[in-house]
């Protein structure tokens, strides 16, 4: 299968250096292995998405000469297909209805003598499976069983208890909007992802979107997860803790220090188009090296 990468920032600010390292790694990604990159506007969660961002965002990309093989999607545009794969799910019976708020969630855990701890996971505890017992229907939620286990290119050997460590997880949010999971899988199937290469911060994701395709049918890409770019305090860059936008004024700057990140040394100088040839030519060395880090394995 021909080898097809994507880059999916959310427009809710500017590119900073820590996505721009997971930017250059998607990217490189599909080059060396002669694929196809495609870049993806989540821009799923309007609420939170800051108006111009998602332009301003292909802007950054296009200065550091990062274009992508086919036209851009966005997520905003898709509501339809997101709505036909929650259709699906519910007529197999594995979404159902939860009328659930986050303080009935936080007392189930409580009573079970499992509360809930600060900054930690929300396990759903399955109170609504069984029907929603005179509840208002709120939330949509997926069926999770057992243990999921992967392998990424990066990382290694990864695994997940999903109904211990997550519960059944969210599909549609209680103000209507679709979540992040089910637009990501409908996504990547739509566009024939075989790779996903993103930052570590979301290695956490994966066992749900695992699960998700599985109950959807589709195919799971194989993973990659990239260092973290952190700050002076030791917090990963985002945009939540108020990271500054890449400066650009010298593209090649931006990349030698995201190249930097993935532990690449890049021997080029003068044009852009250069150093990226020549990082395309490092990446693809990591990669055939028989003790690489990011094996080729799934």
């Amino acid at each position: 299968m021909a080898y097809r990468g994507r880059f999916a920032p959310s427009p809710t600010g500017l590119l900073h250096a820590g996505s721009l390292v997971a930017a250059l790694a998607s990217w490189l990604d599909a080059r060396a292995h002669g694929g196809a990159w495609l870049v993806r506007i989540e821009d799923v969660d309007a609420p939170r998405c800051v108006a111009g961002a998602g332009e301003a965002i292909l802007a950054q990309l296009a200065a550091c000469g990062l274009h992508p093989d086919e036209p851009v999607w966005w997520q905003h545009a898709r509501g339809e297909a997101y709505a036909a794969a929650l259709q699906r799910l519910r007529a197999a019976g594995q979404a159902y209805d939860c009328g659930c708020t986050r303080a009935d969630v936080d007392a189930a855990l409580a009573a079970a003598g499992r509360p809930h701890q600060r900054f930690g996971e929300r396990v759903y505890p399955g109170t609504c499976r069984a029907g929603l017992r005179g509840r208002t229907p709120r939330a949509v939620r997926l069926r999770v069983d057992g243990r999921i286990d992967w392998v990424d290119r990066r990382l290694g050997p990864q695994s997940q208890d999903l109904a211990a460590e997550v519960g059944d997880f969210v599909l549609q949010r209680a103000d209507g909007l679709r979540a992040y999971q089910l637009a990501v899988v409908v996504d990547d199937a739509a566009q024939g992802i075989t790779d996903v290469v993103r930052g570590e911060d979301l290695a956490d994701n994966t066992a749900r979107q695992i699960a998700l395709q599985r109950a959807l049918g589709v195919p799971t890409p194989r993973h990659l997860h990239t260092p973290l770019v952190r700050a002076a305090d030791g917090h990963k860059l985002s945009k939540q803790n108020g990271a500054a936008p890449l400066d650009l004024r010298d593209p090649l700057a931006a990349l030698a220090a995201a190249a930097a990140v993935l532990g690449l040394r890049v021997e080029a100088a003068g044009s852009l188009p250069d150093w990226l040839a020549a990082a395309v030519v490092a990446w693809a060395g990591i990669i055939a090296a028989p003790d690489n880090r990011f094996q080729e394995g799934t």
